[in-house]
């Protein structure tokens, strides 16, 4: 039974985290009828703007959350992003709310220790060498056995936020002082990883549905600062590499559990595939399957969380992603150079509608698409140098 939104046969979805990519979640749960209910720290987030009505909590409280969860009852909660109260959606999936793809999952990724002993000590997968410290004397200690360079992270943040490559021991301070600045609780741990030299970082999207496991091609990035800045699909690997690699991604997976597609980020190195980090969600890097694939990650997404079957994901077309990021702040600011985008061949832009600027904050991706993988590069970098972010004097 599949009724209409607001019916008492409709079928509801909320999404803690209404960033852009939940705005791409909600659009597609709506294609297929579903009442949506978005809901994050601030108002007006990108999800908000497409969503059947909305909510502002702070979404660390878990009393807040709770409340909300139980008064509006949804089907299906759909965390899509870390600073959540992790405990409280372990206590609403005992009450039988569905948490995708678990509270379990939810919570081991939020915390970078949790998942990265599941991978490396008991599941047993590649990863690089790493310790914890949780204070400035122990940093200094971990980058003493690991060596530098080596990379230094909160153990819980988002996109790149607080993370750090120490190039030599007088960095130590400077480093541990970032993570500190990053991390989305207050918590003092980091995790400190030695430095891996790799040919190249994949994600690996992978899709749990009431049908099995399946792959979509991996995808290709750069990141800077942490963050993403470009995107390609597919990315080439060798036979031996896309085993080692759907390997890894199913074993962290198998474990994980649930419904819903996981982001699998993999380091492509000459001793092999080695784990990095699994997101229970759609990835930022896999906006590019909206110009790439036959159904997008966030179809996927949506058709494996609601029991609906996923059988196979078919690439039509290579194609790229490029970021746009803002460089001011405010709340009065326009995005430019459209039009000059758009005349590009097979190119496509998604400007997100985040409610104000901070520097560094991505308010735009291009997505292009072509007969190969570097013209669809070079195509989608093009448009997005020629899109801008206007920061205007803040209107009184």
């Amino acid at each position: 039974m599949w009724g209409a939104p607001f019916s008492a046969q409709s079928r509801k979805l909320l999404l803690l985290g209404s960033g852009e990519l939940g705005k791409e979640v909600i659009i597609e749960a709506q294609r297929l009828g579903v009442e949506t209910v978005a809901v994050d720290r601030y108002n007006n987030a990108p999800a908000m703007g497409v969503a059947h009505r909305s909510h502002v909590i702070d979404m660390l409280d878990a009393e807040s959350l709770k409340a909300l969860i139980r008064l509006e009852k949804p089907d299906v909660i759909v965390p899509e992003i870390e600073a959540i109260a992790t405990q409280a959606l372990v206590e609403l999936e005992q009450e039988g709310f569905l948490v995708i793809p678990t509270a379990r999952a939810t919570r081991l990724t939020m915390d970078r220790e949790g998942i990265r002993r599941l991978a490396a000590e008991e599941l047993g997968l590649p990863t690089a060498e790493y310790r914890f410290a949780d204070s400035l004397e122990e940093l200094h200690q971990a980058i003493t056995e690991l060596g530098t360079p080596c990379v230094v992270k909160p153990i819980m943040s988002s996109s790149g936020k607080g993370q750090s490559v120490c190039r030599k021991p007088e960095d130590a301070e400077d480093c541990w002082n970032t993570a500190l600045e990053g991390a989305r609780a207050k918590g003092t741990r980091v995790i400190v990883e030695a430095f891996v030299t790799f040919e190249s970082e994949v994600t690996l999207l992978t899709v749990r549905s009431v049908d099995g496991t399946v792959f979509c091609p991996p995808i290709g990035h750069i990141q800077k600062d942490g963050d993403y800045v470009e995107s390609w699909q597919p990315h080439q690997m060798n036979p031996g590499q896309l085993d080692e690699a759907q390997f890894i991604a199913r074993t962290i997976t198998d474990e994980l559990g649930g419904l819903g597609i996981f982001g699998v980020e993999l380091f492509l190195t000459n001793r092999g595939v080695l784990f990095s980090e699994v997101s229970p969600r759609p990835h930022d890097t896999g906006m590019v399957t909206m110009a790439t694939q036959d159904l997008s990650q966030f179809a996927l997404h949506v058709r494996s969380i609601l029991g609906f079957p996923v059988q196979t994901v078919n690439l039509l077309t290579p194609g790229a992603s490029a970021t746009l990021k803002a460089v001011g702040n405010g709340q009065a600011f326009a995005v430019t150079g459209l039009k000059e985008a758009l005349a590009l061949p097979r190119t496509q832009v998604r400007v997100f509608g985040k409610p104000e600027v901070r520097p560094g904050r991505r308010m735009a991706i291009t997505l292009s698409a072509a007969e190969n993988v570097e013209n669809a590069r070079t195509t989608a970098k093009k448009a997005a140098s020629m899109l801008k972010v206007e920061v205007y004097e803040d209107e009184q």
